[in-house]
C-alpha cells in the first residue's frame, strides 16, 4: 500500500516523484496488532479466555440458564468460530468475551486481565481502545460517507497522527477503494457491512469480535465480507471470534466450537486455508445432529 504524501521541497521534484512511484506498498501487515502471534510460530499465551463460564437470566419467577460452565480459549492472530442454533448461548458466550455484559460465575481473561468484574466505565475503555465489534446491524452514520463513518472512532476519541492512512488502508483492505465518498445509501448492503468492518479493523483492536455479521446479506455480499475478516487475519494476525450459525461463514475459521444448550459440544479442527469449502465442517456437524 502506497505511504502517506508529504510535503518535499520543490528541489529535485521529478527525481522525489518517481521515488514515491516506484517505492513498494507496504501490506495490511502494517497494522499489525501488537500482540499477534509472530512469524517464526513461537507459542504465545492465549490472548483471551473464558473459565467456566456461566450465565444465568431471571425471567419472572423461572430462571434461563444461558451458559453452562463454558471453558475456551484464542491465540494471538486466531479465527475462531462460535456456531450453534439459535438459542444456543453462542451470542451471549461472545458479549462475555467482549465485556458486554459480566458472566454469573466464571471469569473472563483478556491479555491477562480479568475483565469480567469491570466497572462500567472500565469495560467501556476496553470496548474502545482493545476490542472491536461487528454486528448483523451496520449501525453506519446516514450523514457520513464511507471514509467519515470508518474514522468514527478517532473522531470521537482521538487517534494517531497517521489515521488518515490507517483509515485508507482498511478502505483498501474492504476492497472500498474509490467509493470514500459515498454515504450508506448509495451503498450496498454488502459495501455497507464492510465498512462497518473498516471501523471495527482502523484502531488495530487485539481482538475483533463479530455477531452474526452475514445475516443481513445476501450468498455474493457474504462472500466479499468474509473474504475481508479472513485477510486481516492472515495478512495483519488479526484475531477474530466470529459467531454464526451459517457452515459456510464458519468455514473460513481456523478452528470452530460447536455449541449448543449452554455448553460447547464439539471443537473441530480446520486449520488456517485459503480453500474455504464448508465440505468438511458440514460433515463433521452432521455426525454431532447439526
Amino acid at each position: 500500500m502506497a505511504g502517506m504524501l508529504r510535503r518535499r521541497t520543490p528541489a529535485p521534484f521529478a527525481a522525489t516523484l518517481e521515488r514515491e512511484r516506484t517505492a513498494p506498498r507496504p501490506t495490511w501487515s502494517a497494522l499489525r496488532p501488537a500482540n499477534a502471534q509472530p512469524a517464526s510460530g513461537a507459542v504465545m499465551p492465549p490472548i483471551l479466555e473464558a473459565r467456566d463460564l456461566t450465565k444465568v437470566y431471571a425471567l419472572g419467577r423461572t430462571t434461563v440458564e444461558a451458559l453452562r460452565g463454558v471453558s475456551m480459549s484464542v491465540a494471538p492472530g486466531e479465527f475462531v468460530a462460535l456456531m450453534g442454533p439459535s438459542g444456543s448461548g453462542k451470542s451471549t458466550l461472545l458479549q462475555l468475551l467482549g465485556g458486554l455484559d459480566r458472566p454469573t460465575t466464571g471469569s473472563v481473561v483478556f491479555e491477562g486481565r480479568d475483565i469480567s468484574r469491570l466497572s462500567d466505565g472500565q469495560a467501556t475503555r476496553l470496548r474502545r481502545e482493545r476490542t472491536g465489534y461487528v454486528f448483523q446491524a451496520f449501525n453506519l452514520i446516514p450523514l457520513l460517507n464511507v471514509r467519515e463513518n470508518i474514522a468514527l472512532p478517532f473522531t470521537i476519541a482521538g487517534g494517531p497522527k497517521d489515521q488518515k492512512e490507517l483509515v485508507r488502508q482498511v478502505i483498501d483492505l474492504v476492497e472500498l477503494t474509490g467509493k470514500e465518498r459515498h454515504r450508506p445509501d448509495q451503498l450496498s448492503a454488502g459495501e455497507q457491512q464492510r465498512v462497518a468492518v473498516a471501523r471495527a479493523l482502523v484502531t488495530r483492536p487485539s481482538v475483533l469480535l463479530a455477531d452474526e455479521p452475514t445475516g443481513n446479506l445476501d450468498y455474493t455480499n457474504s462472500g466479499e465480507l468474509l473474504d475481508a475478516l479472513w485477510r486481516s487475519c492472515d495478512q495483519g494476525g488479526q484475531t477474530i471470534v466470529l459467531v454464526t450459525h451459517d457452515a459456510r461463514a464458519a468455514a473460513y475459521a481456523d478452528r470452530v466450537l460447536v455449541i449448543g444448550d449452554g455448553r460447547i459440544q464439539d471443537e473441530i479442527e480446520l486449520g488456517r486455508r485459503a480453500d474455504h469449502s464448508a465440505a468438511i465442517l458440514i460433515a463433521r456437524l452432521a455426525q454431532v445432529g447439526l
